[in-house]
């Protein structure tokens, strides 16, 4: 959606879709303007958990209590129930699905489980993508606007039917992470190494890497949170020309520094408008 500064101000019912990496400042832009509570919030991590791998999670959850046998019978004669209570601001059910590639005694997942569970997020993610125009048309009956909160491997998917199809319902906004910002992306995953999604061809290359550097044999030798670490940096040199190629191609750029200074949903606005012209 391509729209002027005038256009976009004077609209009664904006449509954003946030790209850019997790972290980088997309929740922050979504809480500042949904303060005044005319804004609808669509998530696409909840909505990934909710509905596309929710079965998947509670089928992997199932799995490791059936390893213990006293919590094996409770479940299998429905003494006890498994729930995912995702939320917006706790998805660490989703987190643990996708999971760490490396070493089992470490929690790691084999590689062929990794990467199936990869290309199931893969497929979710893009489902839940699509389904933003069915969302923005249920939000009107009780919100003025609409905001879809993108996950970071938006960029990953190389789906021009799901970017063509935000492009069309929303103006896509691509925050964009400063030097600084960066080093702070980079020290948290130091610190706190997290679950990723990446691409099929890219996490193969950078494993031969790893391994080599390593001197290891196998992926089962891994260090899961060390892997992490080490990739972290290289994934997101990795996405940037992605997320730059979407945001040229369809939408606009902001500045994470320029956003960390906006106070409220006025200057959020304000921001917006003065890329869109």
């Amino acid at each position: 959606m391509r729209l002027s500064a005038r256009e976009f101000s004077k609209s009664n019912n904006k449509r954003l879709s946030l790209l850019g990496m997790s972290g980088v400042g997309k929740t922050h832009l979504s809480k500042l303007l949904g303060s005044d509570d005319k804004w609808y919030h669509y998530s696409g991590d909840y909505r990934i958990g909710a509905k596309y791998l929710n079965n998947d999670i509670l089928d992997n959850i199932k799995q490791k209590i059936q390893k213990d046998e006293y919590l094996a019978e409770l479940l299998n004669n429905d003494s006890i129930r498994v729930e995912n209570h995702i939320t917006f601001d706790n998805l660490s059910s989703v987190s643990g699905f996708l999971g760490k590639v490396g070493n089992p005694e470490q929690d790691g997942l084999p590689i062929d489980e990794f990467i199936r569970r990869q290309a199931l997020f893969q497929t979710a993610e893009s489902m839940t993508m699509l389904d933003v125009p069915k969302f923005i048309e249920k939000s009107q009956q009780e919100f003025d606007h609409f905001i879809n909160d993108a996950g970071g491997s938006l960029c990953e998917l190389d789906d021009e039917n799901v970017y063509q199809t935000l492009s069309e319902h929303t103006i896509i906004l691509y925050i964009r992470a400063s030097k600084r910002n960066e080093s702070t992306l980079i020290e948290r995953a130091q610190t706190h190494p997290k679950p990723l999604y990446y691409q099929a061809k890219f996490l193969q290359t950078q494993l031969a890497i790893y391994l080599a550097e390593s001197q290891l044999t196998y992926v089962a030798q891994i260090d899961p949170d060390e892997f992490v670490r080490w990739i972290f940096p290289r994934l997101l040199e990795h996405r940037k020309p992605k997320y730059e190629a979407i945001a040229k191609q369809y939408g606009y750029t902001i500045d994470s520094e320029d956003l960390y200074q906006c106070k409220n949903a006025d200057e959020v606005l304000e921001l917006i408008c003065g890329v869109l012209d």
